[in-house]
């Protein structure tokens, strides 16, 4: 694990006392229990937790995907309780990244194309927008697989390309949701060493839902999820 630095130490994300419901009454899902932790910038932590243990609906709620029942979400010194969906909606096309487990291309796009298309939403200069596909193409390599499309790429490789479209805005924090759920254990712990490489490399933040023991080993540290709420220790541990 790498020595954080006192700015990487410095939280980027701050969850409180979170609370997630679904329904009411006595049928009411309560899919959060009261989850809080912190993720410093500059750090990878993985969410492990069975199906249904809230993995998914706490990404949801931490990319603003989704509003809490209760409790209190900060990223990046931004209070999402105070955002009106406008406000939400820039703070995930400017701030958050996502990365899914079934990738999430559009097979229509080359891999170019598809890095690029959140720069065309912020109506990035076209010169300096290019500049940047080659270069994040290059960050994750596939700077010679620019001109194919997702039906020419590998399983891996359209992974790295979604990771590549995640930061293509300079992203403060990456929610990856099983990225690597699609992949065989070999090129899942690529992926999943590519990601930790790019968080490391970028000052970036990312949380990660994963099932996986060997692609946790890649984390700086793992939060266990059970029935809505996190396990200190780890059950497993």
């Amino acid at each position: 694990m790498p020595n954080m630095t006192e700015h990487q130490l410095e939280p980027m994300v701050q969850v409180s006392d979170l609370r997630r419901s679904f329904g009411s009454g006595p049928n009411a899902v309560h899919a959060l229990r009261g989850v809080s932790f912190m993720a410093a910038r500059g750090e990878l932590t993985a969410l492990k937790g069975r199906s249904g243990s809230g993995k998914t609906t706490l990404l949801n709620l931490v990319g603003g995907l989704d509003s809490a029942t209760s409790g209190n979400i900060v990223i990046d010194g931004t209070d999402l309780a105070a955002l009106d969906e406008n406000g939400r909606l820039a703070l995930r096309r400017d701030r958050i990244g996502f990365v899914f487990q079934s990738f999430g291309l559009l097979p229509v796009l080359t891999a170019a194309e598809n890095v690029g298309v959140p720069m065309r939403l912020r109506r990035l200069p076209a010169a300096e927008r290019e500049e940047r596909v080659h270069t994040l193409l290059a960050l994750v390599g596939l700077a010679g697989h620019a001109d194919q499309l997702p039906s020419e790429l590998s399983g891996g490789q359209q992974q790295r390309v979604a990771i590549a479209r995640a930061l293509a805005n300079d992203p403060a924090l990456i929610i990856a949701d099983e990225p690597t759920g699609q992949l065989d254990s070999e090129t899942g712990l690529a992926v999943m060493d590519l990601l930790r490489a790019v968080v490391h490399s970028q000052g970036v933040t990312a949380v990660v839902a994963t099932h996986d023991p060997t692609l946790m080993s890649q984390a700086d540290r793992v939060l266990e999820l059970h029935d809505g709420r996190i396990v200190e220790p780890a059950l497993s541990d």
